[in-house]
């Protein structure tokens, strides 16, 4: 009996000046109620709840814990309240962004959508469909192969020599003066405005084959000066945080510059180059300005990247909200601008899943 008092007695002992786990919650949910109501008395709204709440549980939690465990806890408290609401306020125009264009996206995706173009699709069709309620005909197909086309070969462009000048600024280029330079002009690439590179690529085709030269392929020389910068600083990077040991045990064996580079360097860091490589693509593929330079606007399907207009994904949304295809019912147009929004972020998603497996399927394997 004895034993069991003096154990409680530790027990308090060790306990006072804490608040028990459940505190927290307690005060959370009297800040929702107490929220709720202060919110009524002005009008009732879920962001005005939502603020109101989170100010009452943070101003009640800060007091609680002053009270119930000295100042110092307070103060520690109190800031990680905050750090965990800056992380919420930052999160919520991700998710409001998400909630929206699936909202409005979701109803839009289907099978027509995906796998027809706008070819001979006109405002007569558009009022049809509104007047009888019919599903909304023409879709984004020719936006899709375009899109999937012009990054393809922007990406056939860019990495090569993204890589090849990381491999250079690394490897053979340090301490020298033509690696400041290059090094002074990735920066500033990678800070230009993207109907710059658009303007460009227009240009300098229309110096070598004639004004008025759009095709996918001048897009795709485009969007390669917006992703060579970041794949040469993302390829950099990687090969900087290669350990130098790995190259001196092949120099140590006699194996040349060249091979241990290609052999050694290059397959240690390929995980985080395909990252960056991936990020680089995600990048440029939402691009609007660059491509309505440089590969204007089709509503048919176009196979040759390097004969006739284009469409992308950016460019069909920008001219179905824009230009409606029916301007007395533009409801349609845009349904059609929504999905393909929705389509968009898939990809990109897609490609980030994509560069997460590279980069773990790639990594090097390490022993226990």
């Amino acid at each position: 009996m004895a034993a069991n008092q003096t154990l409680q007695r530790r027990q308090s002992q060790l306990t006072r000046g804490h608040l028990p786990s459940y505190a927290v919650w307690v005060v959370l949910a009297a800040a929702v109620i107490l929220g709720a109501a202060l919110s009524s008395l002005i009008g009732f709204s879920v962001v005005g709840w939502a603020v109101i709440s989170a100010i009452v549980f943070v101003l009640a939690a800060t007091l609680v814990t002053a009270v119930a465990e000295g100042e110092r806890k307070a103060k520690d408290r109190l800031v990680t309240f905050l750090v965990y609401g800056a992380f919420l306020i930052a999160l919520l125009p991700l998710v409001s962004v998400l909630w929206t264009v699936l909202e409005r996206g979701v109803p839009g995706l289907s099978y027509n959508f995906l796998f027809t173009s706008m070819n001979g699709v006109t405002g007569a069709v558009d009022n049809q469909a509104v007047e009888n309620g019919t599903p909304v005909l023409g879709g984004a197909y020719h936006a899709v192969l375009g899109t999937l086309q012009i990054t393809l070969w922007a990406t056939l462009i860019s990495v090569p020599i993204g890589l090849l000048t990381a491999v250079y600024l690394v490897e053979y280029g340090a301490g020298k003066n033509l690696t400041k330079a290059i090094t002074f002009f990735v920066d500033v690439m990678t800070g230009i405005p993207s109907i710059v590179a658009g303007l460009f690529a227009a240009a300098l085709f229309a110096l070598l084959f004639g004004p008025g030269t759009r095709t996918g392929f001048v897009a795709a020389v485009a969007l390669s000066v917006l992703m060579i910068p970041v794949v040469v600083r993302s390829t950099e990077e990687m090969l900087k945080i290669v350990p130098n040991e790995l190259r001196e045990a092949s120099y140590a064996l006699g194996v040349r510059k060249w091979r241990t580079i290609t052999n050694v360097v290059i397959p240690t860091a390929i995980s985080g180059i395909a990252s960056g490589v991936t990020l680089s693509i995600a990048r440029v593929i939402g691009e609007t300005a660059p491509i309505l330079v440089t590969a204007g606007f089709a509503s048919s399907i176009n196979w040759n990247v390097f004969s006739g207009w284009m469409s992308t994904l950016p460019t069909f949304i920008y001219y179905q909200i824009l230009t409606p295809t029916s301007p007395t019912a533009p409801d349609p147009s845009t349904q059609r601008a929504w999905a393909a929004a929705l389509l968009l972020i898939l990809m990109v998603m897609l490609l980030n899943l994509v560069a997460r497996f590279v980069a773990r399927m790639f990594a090097p394997k390490t022993s226990r």
